[in-house]
């Protein structure tokens, strides 16, 4: 929503500067902004433009603000699917690891950390968490406000668990949300970032941040031969196409899996 609103926002000033308005402005505007927006940004940048300023004209045409769709025709260009970013086990666990807790605060950002590997949660789903979506007897959690609006739940392990129980010791339980910040309001997304990558550099890992975790948490279940489908259920996805993103990452698990299926791949 936030990148929509930006998109749309920086259309407002460049339809400003031609004199125009969403109402009156026409595809080679359309264009002429995407051009200026899309010089020396990535490919994924500009689709994510596209495809926001043609969401926008659609529901504007349904509710009647525009006679005409000039966003009709805009096509986004391709853009590569990178392979995912993850750690080594080894690399999960020194981040999981990193320093001994001695605060409220350090509690909190080592439950941050445990949870988000643990469970593969979306940074927004995690910050989204209410004490009572965590089943601590059955080692549960409830994601009630994931991707689409559906719910479901994901296994929590042993450490993510102990985590979580000694940092809500330390707070208000009249408040629901699992995870605050200073002021004892929920944590945002932003913040969770923060503490992940935090995590990284105390522990001397680059470049972590929660997707990185959700993707290792996906890949390392993968490689110890976790079924396609059950990663796709507890990750969320709607589609076992965007799971099967992760076997692309986990080359050495498909190589056991074949030269221990295949008749003419076994040894002697």
């Amino acid at each position: 929503m936030r990148a929509y609103q930006g998109t749309l926002s920086r259309l407002e000033g460049h339809l400003l500067e031609q004199e125009k308005d969403f109402g009156s402005a026409t595809r080679n505007d359309l264009r002429a902004f995407l051009f200026a927006v899309g010089r020396g940004r990535a490919p994924s940048t500009l689709a994510r433009h596209v495809s926001a300023i043609k969401t926008f004209y659609k529901w504007a045409l349904r509710r009647g603000h525009v006679e005409a769709d000039p966003a009709d025709g805009l096509r986004p260009p391709k853009v590569g699917r990178r392979l995912p970013r993850f750690l080594s086990v080894e690399e999960a666990s020194k981040v999981c690891d990193q320093g001994a807790p001695a605060s409220e605060q350090s509690l909190r950002d080592r439950a941050v950390v445990e949870l988000l590997y643990s469970s593969g949660l979306r940074v927004s789903e995690a910050a989204a968490l209410d004490r009572g979506d965590v089943d601590f007897d059955g080692g549960i959690v409830r994601v009630r406000q994931g991707k689409g609006g559906k719910e479901r739940h994901v296994p929590l392990g042993v450490p993510a668990l102990q985590a979580l129980r000694d940092y809500l010791a330390t707070t208000d339980h009249a408040e629901p949300a699992v995870f605050r910040n200073r002021k004892g309001t929920r944590i945002s997304t932003r913040s969770l970032y923060d503490i992940v990558r935090k995590a990284g550099e105390l522990s001397g890992v680059p470049r972590v941040h929660p997707h990185a975790l959700r993707h290792s948490f996906a890949t390392h279940l993968l490689d110890s031969g976790a079924d396609l489908r059950a990663i796709q259920e507890m990750l969320g996805h709607s589609s076992l196409s965007t799971t099967q993103r992760y076997t692309h990452v986990s080359v050495d698990a498909l190589l056991r899996v074949y030269r221990d299926a295949h008749p003419h791949a076994k040894d002697d």
